[in-house]
């Protein structure tokens, strides 16, 4: 597990991990109608929201502190053991730092280039997120 004091042990439950995942897709139709209609900035931080929401469904029990510490869940939990590959990790950190500079930095508005694969991003994540969640939770 990431170091100490960064998360804190919940009870898991596959109600709470489906609804995280309803709540990545409601952002993913977020992301996808603010792209549409030129809202480049709220795209993005929707797309890291669908991202987020969806790792969050697959933490079996385990409460982050702070968004860095979803990556560094899923690199020690995941990338570690083999059952996902560092890419996505590193495209979580990359969407983490936009929707980092676009919240905090005033001179940063993102670009449609950026929103546009932000979106194709979040979209293939979400799958991922899926398919491992479904490994969890077998019926």
């Amino acid at each position: 597990m990431p170091e100490k004091g960064t998360f804190t042990k919940d009870n898991p439950s596959k109600d709470k991990a489906e609804s995280s995942m309803k709540k990545a897709e409601r952002w993913l139709y977020e992301a996808e109608r603010n792209l549409n209609s030129g809202s480049y900035d709220s795209c993005l931080i929707s797309s890291y929201l669908a991202m987020f929401h969806a790792v969050r469904a697959i933490k079996d029990g385990w409460r982050e502190k702070s968004p860095y510490c979803i990556s560094r869940y899923l690199e020690e939990k995941y990338v570690k053991t083999g059952r996902l590959e560092r890419e996505w990790v590193d495209l979580l950190d990359r969407l983490r730092e936009l929707r980092h500079e676009d919240q905090y930095d005033v001179t940063y508005f993102a670009t449609e280039e950026e929103a546009r694969e932000a979106l194709n991003v979040e979209f293939e994540f979400v799958e991922r997120m899926e398919k491992i969640l479904h490994t969890l939770y077998r019926a």
